[in-house]
């Protein structure tokens, strides 16, 4: 009869009756082939040498002008040879996102959830400027709810085959909280100017 210690994948006393390499090797074919650094396919790229050896090369390109002040990680140097220009950063986002770079390493949580927050603070400012500029977004038709309309939305929502329902409750906080912040904020101008 199994006891539950028998369906333990990992124990904190390790067994002591472990086998050889050489016994390992005999039992499973090709255990332990890459214990040889000679007999490893990557060893010669890791090697300095190993570019005239294999006919590899690598020349630098020349530097990307405009790379002077750009975002970059405080791990790096420099900035690479090569960047992407499409999207500058601009506005709250921007400072955010620089702060981001030039404050956090890239292996802090710090640094992720201040670009995050950028890229929200980035959609609000462009929600906001679309409306102002007489192009608001459609919610109904962008947020698919039209769509549901012939598909039992409810139906669909609630059944038994659904597992994301939680998902479903944070849909529209998610899509609305733009709308909703610039709403509180109408209706805190609105009492403001009336006092």
């Amino acid at each position: 009869m199994s006891t539950a210690d028998d369906h333990i994948a990992y124990v904190a006393d390790k067994p002591r009756d472990l086998p050889s390499a050489d016994e390992l090797r005999a039992r499973i074919p090709g255990w332990g082939s890459d214990l040889d650094l000679a007999d490893r396919p990557s060893v010669p790229k890791l090697s300095r040498e190993a570019g005239s050896a294999t006919g590899a090369h690598w020349i630098r390109p020349e530097q990307q002008p405009g790379a002077d002040g750009r975002e970059r990680s405080i791990e790096h140097a420099h900035v690479t040879p090569v960047f992407g220009t499409a999207q500058p950063l601009s506005g709250l986002a921007g400072i955010v996102k620089r702060y981001a770079y030039r404050r956090f390493s890239e292996g802090r949580l710090a640094h992720w959830m201040l670009l995050v927050l950028g890229d929200r603070l980035d959609v609000a400012t462009h929600r906001v400027t679309d409306a102002l500029r007489g192009r608001p977004d459609r919610i109904i038709q962008e947020t698919g709810i039209a769509a549901e309309r012939a598909d039992s939305p409810v139906g669909a929502r609630l059944g038994s085959s659904r597992r994301d329902w939680r998902h479903g409750v944070l849909d529209p906080v998610v899509t609305m909280w733009p709308y909703l912040l610039i709403g509180g904020v109408a209706v805190w101008v609105v009492r403001r100017a009336r006092r």
